[in-house]
């Protein structure tokens, strides 16, 4: 992406972001086609499951959080399905965890330190620069993605600052992302434009086409502490922006809807939504997660019903 940051071609590519208009009412449509969809059934929805497991940014962003949490968390993101239930699928043996786990940076020593002793190589991710504000700093935004690296966060979910978005300062917001960029050096970088407070579709568009210009691996919608989260419309503005992006560079960005997401049903229409959009190459991990907490539960619940035929109690099938 090297090639973006000369003078010419990004003065270019601004001139991309100025014209840009964003029809509403088909955006809308489109999101209500894809909610109505069907979902499979059976088997080939236990195999959908299992997909959107593999997906998951198991997180956790509490206040109280503790060695011993985030040590739970990680067990669980190791285990994420019950082996009995992977067993009775023959999937015990594929070797089915979460993408990552995902903590506040003074807890990633602790997820690191779990997850080796665990002999796992599981992804940690940290947020960071002053998340979920952004208001903090800028020096201050980047020590933290710098110090977050040094614990061992190998991907590093930022904020974006959202005044800049809103009063149309884009040029400045590239360089913040970009100088995060540089920040995060071999760590995957997932930049969260915080849908909720910018206002229209189009501002969306536009910080997506920045964010991705800048250097981010994976655009996310939100913080999950906003008020609106990662809705359908949202995400179809943000996913065309990253088909427009890569048919324009020949580059992949991958995409994390996040907060609120809590059903099994839910995921398999984000799931949907990014084949119909993006195409297959999007299903894997690697360019497409669910930033999520409780959906997981939701998720083993469907699949023990698949295997036996009951609904389990939430008690049965315990966070870890």
């Amino acid at each position: 992406l090297s090639a973006l940051r000369v003078g010419g071609q990004l003065w270019a590519y601004l001139g991309w972001i100025s014209k840009v208009r964003v029809n509403t009412h088909a955006v809308l449509k489109r999101a209500q086609t894809i909610q109505g969809h069907k979902t499979p059934k059976k088997q080939w929805q236990a195999a959908w499951l299992l997909k959107a497991v593999t997906c998951i940014d198991l997180t956790t962003l509490a206040g109280d959080d503790t060695p011993s949490n985030v040590h739970r968390l990680c067990l669980k993101a190791i285990q994420p399905v019950p082996y009995h239930l992977l067993n009775k699928m023959d999937m015990h043996d594929q070797g089915v965890t979460t993408a990552a786990v995902c903590v506040y940076p003074s807890r990633v020593a602790d997820a690191v330190k779990s997850l080796k002793a665990a002999n796992s190589s599981l992804a940690v991710a940290s947020v960071a620069t002053g998340f979920p504000a952004g208001q903090t700093p800028l020096e201050t935004r980047l020590q933290e993605v710098r110090l977050a690296v040094a614990d061992g966060a190998t991907e590093i979910d930022i904020v974006i600052n959202r005044t800049l978005a809103l009063t149309g300062q884009w040029e400045a917001m590239y360089e913040e992302v970009r100088q995060f960029r540089e920040a995060c050096g071999d760590a995957h970088m997932k930049t969260i434009l915080a849908v909720g407070e910018l206002g229209t579709f189009t501002n969306v568009y536009k910080a997506s086409l920045v964010a991705m210009m800048a250097g981010s691996d994976f655009i996310k919608t939100s913080t999950g502490k906003e008020s609106v989260n990662a809705t359908y419309p949202v995400a179809i503005v943000m996913v065309r922006a990253i088909r427009d992006y890569f048919l324009c560079t020949g580059h992949k960005v991958g995409f994390k809807p996040a907060g609120g997401i809590r059903t099994a049903h839910e995921s398999l229409l984000w799931l949907t939504l990014i084949k119909e959009e993006l195409g297959n190459d999007w299903l894997c991990p690697l360019l497409f997660r669910l930033g999520a907490s409780s959906l997981l539960a939701d998720i083993e619940r469907q699949i023990y019903h698949h295997v036996t035929g009951q609904y389990a109690a939430y008690h049965e099938l315990p966070m870890a």
